[in-house]
C-alpha cells in the first residue's frame, strides 16, 4: 500500500513537470472559438485502438452537443494515471479495469462509467515449439509484467493447468519487451500483445499457446470519471456513457471511416488500427446494459471483485472493496 501511495505522489510530481514542459500529448478536441461556453473535459488513455472510439465521439460532435469540450490526452505511463485524477489534470480515463481498482484503493478519486472493450485475442502467451500446453511451462523461463493485467491473465490460464507459479522461472519485463525477448530467443515463453503475437512465428517453432480469446473477461478496458469532477458536473458520467455508446454504434456501421478517424487520433496507420481491432470486442450500448446489470451473475462488478481479491492476495491492494468504484451504477 505504501508503494502505491508513493507512486501516486511521484505521479503528481511527474504531472507537475509535464505542465512545465512536455509529457502527455493532447491530440484531439484542442480548444477553438467554437468551444467557448463548453465545459472542458480531458480524457486520458494510452495508444491503443480499444480506447480510440473516443476520437469518433469528438469528431462527430457528440460531446459538443452535450455541452462539453472533450480533449484526448495520450498518456503512455499508467503509473501517472492515479496522480492525474488526484490533481484533477484529467477528468476521465480509459484503461484496464483491474488497474483502476488498484488506483482507487490507493486513493484515486474515480468511478466506473462503462466498459469500453475486452481483449478477445489481442493479448496472449507465446511459446516455443516444445511447449504445447501450460503444463509444459514447468522449468521454463517466462517473460511477463507482474505489475500489469498480463500477470492476472497469465495466472488465470495457469489455474487451469496442473502446475503452479513456483515451478516456472518468471522474468519480469514490460509486454513489448517480453515479446521482443521471446522472438530474440532469450526466453522460452512470454505474455505479450500485438505486434509480437502475430510476429512470434519469426522464431522457429514460435506459436500462440493461449490468448485472451480463451479468457475474454480477463482483460477489460473501462471508462472512468473523476469523482471530484462528477460532483461539480453531475451529468458528466451520463455524457461519457452516451458518447461512448454513440461512437461504438458509428464504428460498427462505418468501420472503415471509423478506423480512419481512430488512426488519425492515435497517430497510427489505418491498417495497424484495423489489425488491432481484430483482437478487440467493443462494448456497445446493449452489451454494457447486460454487463452492468448487477443482478446478473458474472456482471462487471463481479469481475472487478475477483480482480480485487487477486490483487489483495498479491499485496498490491489493501482492501478488496469495490463498492465506491461502482457508485455510478448504484445511484
Amino acid at each position: 500500500m505504501k508503494k502505491l501511495l508513493a507512486l501516486l505522489l511521484a505521479g503528481v510530481m511527474a504531472l507537475s513537470c509535464m505542465a512545465c514542459g512536455g509529457g502527455a500529448a493532447e491530440t484531439a478536441g484542442e480548444g477553438s472559438a467554437k468551444t467557448e461556453g463548453l465545459i472542458p473535459m480531458k480524457i486520458a488513455f494510452c495508444t491503443w485502438a480499444g480506447y480510440a472510439p473516443v476520437f469518433i465521439a469528438i469528431e462527430k460532435g457528440y460531446f459538443e452537443e452535450a455541452g462539453y469540450d472533450a480533449q484526448v490526452v495520450i498518456m503512455e505511463d499508467e503509473s501517472t494515471y492515479g496522480a492525474a485524477f488526484v490533481s484533477n489534470s484529467i477528468q476521465a480515463l480509459g484503461q484496464v479495469m483491474d488497474r483502476d481498482i488498484i488506483q482507487v484503493d490507493a486513493g484515486a478519486p474515480e468511478q466506473y462509467v462503462c466498459t469500453m472493450d475486452c481483449s478477445t485475442g489481442g493479448d496472449g502467451l507465446v511459446a516455443t515449439g516444445d511447449i504445447q500446453s501450460m503444463d509444459d511451462l514447468a522449468g521454463k523461463t517466462v517473460a511477463l509484467d507482474k505489475s500489469a493485467t498480463s500477470y492476472f491473465f497469465f495466472l488465470q490460464a495457469l489455474a487451469d493447468s496442473n502446475i503452479t507459479e513456483d515451478q516456472i522461472n518468471i522474468v519480469e519485463m514490460g509486454n513489448d519487451a517480453a515479446g521482443e525477448a521471446f522472438i530474440a530467443g532469450n526466453v522460452d515463453a512470454a505474455v505479450t500483445w500485438e505486434p509480437a503475437l502475430s510476429n512470434c512465428g519469426e522464431r522457429e517453432g514460435g506459436h500462440i499457446l493461449v490468448s485472451s480469446a480463451d479468457y475474454p473477461k480477463a482483460i477489460i478496458d473501462v471508462l472512468t470519471v473523476n469523482t471530484n469532477f462528477l460532483k461539480e458536473h453531475p451529468d458528466a458520467a451520463d455524457v461519457l456513457n452516451d458518447c461512448w455508446n454513440k461512437a461504438v454504434a458509428y464504428l460498427n456501421e462505418n468501420f472503415d471511416e471509423g478506423c480512419e478517424i481512430m488512426a488519425k487520433g492515435l497517430s497510427l496507420d489505418k491498417q495497424d488500427v484495423m489489425d488491432e481491432c481484430a483482437g478487440i470486442t467493443f462494448y456497445d450500448e446493449a452489451m454494457n446494459k447486460e454487463f452492468n446489470d448487477l443482478s446478473k451473475e458474472g456482471n462487471v462488478k463481479d469481475i472487478a471483485k475477483m480482480a480485487a481479491d487477486f490483487w489483495v492476495e498479491k499485496g498490491y491492494m489493501k482492501s478488496g472493496d469495490v463498492e465506491e468504484f461502482f457508485a455510478y451504477l448504484q445511484k
